[in-house]
């Protein structure tokens, strides 16, 4: 009798021990949520009044307070389609590089991973003189919807290089083995087996790097430019969304209620950026799961 009320005493200290824990992690996730809703309704309340199609095509006028962000928009476009279009072949490129030909405990391997940790970390602002010194002057591209472009993609691959990177790793060495034994390549295990596998850490780097990159200010300030016409090509000056949020918020008197509309539509890409990556990462690859 002794040894079961002592046992039952055990149970119940350790019962709750767990339960601090849990109680922990809800109140974490039910701030972190509280926090985004509120934001999130501040957005929506301030901005669905000025959304419209005229809004969403037309040109800005009077410095942002009337007109629209149509070419904001096309400009924003441009300069995220040439980030990832620049930055997802070198990140996937350098991923494998690290994951599949690289041992974990090189130098070679260690030293560029740690470069990459400290460049992810890097401020913004590092980078967007980085862009106007590189692309901007020495290059000769000047303030450019390519030269911001090329700048976000430097600070979208440490981000995508490492997630992808442990994609890669996540993938069981069966898989590997398995691929070894029917005689399949090194090049098609690669793309047919480990990159459906890595498909998720793949999808979350591209993810948080194109958020950075299309809620980014300060980089492109140095590089895209202010201009908010239409772009012609992408040498010209282009105004993101992003800057153009700072410049009615802060620059602009009475821009508030078109600044709060461009956060709205903003967020809403973003919302887009990642139902799409999520689809894509959990249907489209891996129907590719085949074996030639």
């Amino acid at each position: 009798m002794r040894e079961a009320l002592k046992l039952k005493g055990i149970r119940m200290r350790n019962s709750k021990r767990e339960r601090w824990p849990k109680v922990v992690v809800w109140s974490a996730a039910i701030l972190i949520s509280t926090v985004f809703f509120l934001i999130l309704s501040s957005i929506v309340w301030h901005g669905i009044g000025q959304i419209s199609w005229e809004f969403i095509t037309a040109a800005p006028e009077n410095a942002g307070r009337a007109g629209g962000i149509g070419p904001i928009l096309v400009s924003t476009g441009l300069i995220l389609g040439v980030a990832i279009a620049v930055a997802l072949p070198i990140g996937l490129g350098t991923a494998i590089l690290l994951s599949e030909f690289t041992p974990r405990e090189s130098i070679f391997g260690t030293m560029v991973r740690r470069s990459l940790d400290i460049l992810a970390g890097v401020p913004s602002i590092v980078f967007g003189l980085f862009g106007f010194v590189l692309f901007s002057n020495i290059l000769g591209l000047g303030f450019s919807i390519l030269s911001g472009g090329l700048t976000l993609a430097c600070m979208v691959l440490p981000i995508l290089i490492r997630s992808t990177e442990e994609g890669f790793r996540s993938a069981t060495e069966e898989y590997r083995i398995s691929a070894a034994s029917v005689g399949l390549s090194k090049t098609t295990t690669i793309f047919r087996i480990l990159l459906p596998a890595a498909a998720p850490g793949l999808s979350v780097g591209l993810i948080l790097g194109v958020g950075r990159a299309i809620a980014e200010t300060a980089a492109l300030l140095y590089t895209s430019g202010y201009v908010d016409r239409m772009p012609t090509s992408l040498l010209d000056s282009g105004r993101a969304l992003s800057i153009h949020i700072f410049d009615l918020s802060m620059n602009v008197a009475g821009g508030n209620e078109k600044a709060y509309a461009s956060a709205l539509v903003l967020v809403s890409i973003l919302v887009v950026i990642n139902i799409v990556s999520f689809y894509i990462s959990n249907n489209w690859l891996r129907r590719r799961i085949t074996i030639i």
